[in-house]
């Protein structure tokens, strides 16, 4: 097939879970906005996203959904069912002909191929397969960009993603554990190359002043993996009962909580917890616990940055914390929080949510705080390289997609691989 003609201006499309009220989705897709609008300013910026309106607000740029079903309220029963069915035989020609408009289109970060949390894989694994064949198809870079992968249990969910994988024109990962994902499936991404969450790519105000008794809690609506789905209830339940039961220690033992979430979702923990301490502590002042509710990035970086110290479950809670020497402890729910803390060097200050025990967090809480000023001078050691790092990645992609160069896995030179 021949290349077809391209426009002077290049056309981006941005693709995935954006503007869908994951906080830690969206600052990866800021860092992608801030590098294209400061390097790429001629770009042609659109969005097929999950939250389309939000993109469409928050950007100024033109957006349509990422399923033909997510914009519509559909009927239940059969008719609902058949309708779900055509809806994605209709996406097929949706995305084709949104791919076919654009010279790049960039997967910004995240986790779009962890499958840790249960997964319906003709939601976003088929929409992503999609995206990638028919951009090699009609030539269109499609750019999985410093992604996070976890190994997907239903077969048919880890073809889609490994089949979306081997048609992108270019990929990079987060971590190792993420690049090896597809190793095991038989693709060889032995070449492609290894940088930080572009979140680190932003700026943080490593400056501000900092309340030592202040304690950050990120919360998480966690209702176990696919395998737990006859249990969720169950697995909620635990979750939240061991965290307010680590608050209320907190408070007890004189620090003030400041709880925060990652996505949307997370703020029924939060009024929760709330709930709880209200029960249980009608005396303690309003301010000792609090939980606003934050639904930016900007929103949550102002809200975490005053904090002393830091325990928290989602991903991008800990990269926030960690990019502002935080110290601080992972109620991990996957292998891509424990990658991150290995990195940084707080491999022991881990626990999995599903096998939390409060006592141990309460130890490990101790420890680390007795040791604050010693774990955020190593942080702020390690912040520079991986923020050049980060930064590596998006020169990267200036060379790759938008320089005429071709892709290193095409031309067999292979990209220097970044290291953690």
């Amino acid at each position: 097939m021949t290349s077809r003609a391209r426009s002077a201006r290049p056309r981006v499309g941005l693709f995935g879970l954006l503007g869908s009220g994951n906080i830690g989705n969206d600052a990866s897709t800021d860092a992608i906005v801030r590098y294209l609008r400061a390097d790429h300013p001629d770009a042609v910026l659109d969005a097929m996203c999950m939250g389309a309106a939000r993109m469409r607000d928050r950007y100024g740029i033109e957006t349509v959904p990422i399923q033909w079903q997510s914009a519509r309220t559909l009927p239940g029963g059969p008719l609902g069912a058949g309708l779900r069915v055509l809806g994605k035989g209709l996406d097929v020609f949706r995305t084709a002909a949104w791919v076919r408009r654009h010279d790049v289109v960039i997967i910004p970060g995240m986790g779009i191929m962890d499958a840790t949390l249960p997964i319906n894989p003709w939601g976003v694994p088929w929409s992503l397969f999609l995206l990638s064949v028919t951009g090699r198809l009609l030539r269109t870079k499609v750019a999985l960009v410093s992604v996070g992968a976890t190994p997907a249990k239903n077969p048919v969910t880890a073809w889609l993603y490994t089949s979306a994988a081997r048609n992108a024109y270019y990929r990079s990962f987060r971590d190792e554990a993420s690049r090896a994902v597809f190793l095991r499936q038989g693709l060889d991404t032995s070449r492609d190359p290894i940088y930080p969450d572009l979140a680190f790519s932003l700026s943080f105000d490593l400056d501000a002043p900092v309340d030592p008794l202040l304690v950050g809690v990120g919360v998480m609506y966690y209702r176990g993996g696919n395998q737990d789905r006859d249990r969720a209830g169950e697995v909620y339940a635990s979750y939240v009962a061991k965290m307010t039961e680590f608050v209320r220690w907190l408070v007890d033992s004189g620090r003030s909580v400041r709880l925060f979430i990652g996505d949307e979702q997370d703020q029924q923990v939060v009024d929760e917890i709330l709930a709880d301490i209200g029960r249980q502590r009608p005396d303690l002042a309003p301010s000792r616990v609090t939980g606003l509710l934050v639904t930016t990035f900007p929103e949550l970086k102002s809200l975490v940055t005053p904090i002393a110290t830091v325990v928290a479950a989602r991903f991008h809670n800990l990269v926030f914390a960690v990019k502002l020497g935080k110290p601080t402890i992972a109620v991990s729910y996957s292998p891509k929080c424990d990658s991150l803390m290995s990195d940084v060097g707080l491999a022991e200050y881990v626990q999995h949510i599903k096998s939390l025990d409060v006592e141990r967090l309460k130890a490990q809480f101790t420890q680390i705080e007795s040791q604050a000023a010693q774990v955020r001078e190593r942080l702020l050691e390690l912040l520079p390289k991986r923020s050049e790092q980060a930064r590596a990645q998006l020169d990267e992609l200036s060379l790759v997609l938008f320089s005429g160069k071709p892709n290193a896995r095409q031309s067999g030179a292979g990209l220097e691989r970044v290291g953690q």
